[in-house]
């Protein structure tokens, strides 16, 4: 079983041009492909008509029982109203988990305007997810994206789990010390490259993740996701088998965490498959 902790359905190609609905399809057509069997669809911290508010996107999923949605938070314009407006899709089910943007947006991760969605996340026992590491466009700005800047947020409020997106790449050893430190921090392994490996950055990153994981960081609390389309399935199934992992830290970090930590109505298979439960 493989579940995407890390995808989007933004129309990356051209973001004035409306086109959720074929973004959706293409992930599904994606998924098949490689036979992935859930998906997280995460929303961005800005609208446009390339970047579908979550209400948009949680109607575009709903009829597909292995897609979910991570509901994308502005730092910029945030007031509790944005909350309001997610809770029917969190009560439902189909909201998993939030995601803040920092260095797309200039704010630390504890700024204390986002405290309401903290409460939001403890009180519906959802994860939040935190941009850490570089960021897709030259605008952003770095200081706020280090993954250090997840520690004060996470001992601030230990009853809600962060998770550290792309392991805070290129700071992945103070991502490890992050997640190893707080009980509450996990990480992905999404974005780590622009469509598809090489050999000579997918040997680089390769050791970098083994060492985490040999060092740092036990893989139950380490979550597979791709970041597509920004990021290939196929070339980063690759690379995961080419990490040679114990079967058992695979499964945890190719499904099992993921199941754990966004609560996913999802049944662990076993030899005669896997099903969903309600929500």
């Amino acid at each position: 079983m493989i579940v995407d902790c890390h995808t989007h359905v933004n129309n990356y190609h051209d973001e004035t041009v409306d086109n959720l609905e074929g973004c959706v399809q293409s992930l599904l057509r994606e998924m098949r492909r490689n036979r992935v069997d859930v998906a997280l669809v995460l929303t961005s911290y800005k609208v446009s008509s390339g970047r579908p508010p979550t209400t948009a996107v949680v109607e575009a999923t709903r009829p597909h029982k292995n897609l979910f949605v991570v509901a994308g938070l502005s730092h910029t314009s945030f007031t509790e109203k944005d909350l309001d407006a997610i809770r029917p899709g969190v009560e439902e089910g189909k909201i998993r988990g939030l995601k803040i943007y920092p260095g797309y947006e200039p704010f630390y991760p504890n700024d204390a305007r986002l405290e309401p969605a903290w409460a939001f996340a403890r009180e519906h026992q959802i994860p939040v997810m935190v941009h850490a590491g570089d960021t897709y466009t030259p605008r952003g700005k770095l200081k706020y994206s280090h993954p250090l800047n997840v520690d004060e947020l996470a001992v601030d409020n230990p009853e809600v789990s962060f998770l550290i997106c792309h392991l805070g790449n290129p700071w992945i050893r103070d991502c490890m010390e992050v997640v190893y430190k707080n009980a509450n921090v996990f990480c992905d392994f999404s974005g780590l490259v622009l469509g598809n490996f090489n050999d000579r950055f997918e040997s680089y990153m390769r050791k970098q993740v083994q060492e985490m994981l040999l060092y740092g960081v036990q893989p139950e609390k380490c979550l597979y996701g791709t970041d597509w389309p920004i990021s290939s399935i196929e070339s980063y199934l690759e690379f995961m088998d080419e990490l040679r992992m114990p079967p058992r830290d695979r499964r945890m970090i190719m499904y099992e965490n993921a199941i754990r930590l966004f609560r996913l109505p999802i049944e662990v298979p076993t030899l005669g498959g896997f099903r969903f439960g309600r929500f």
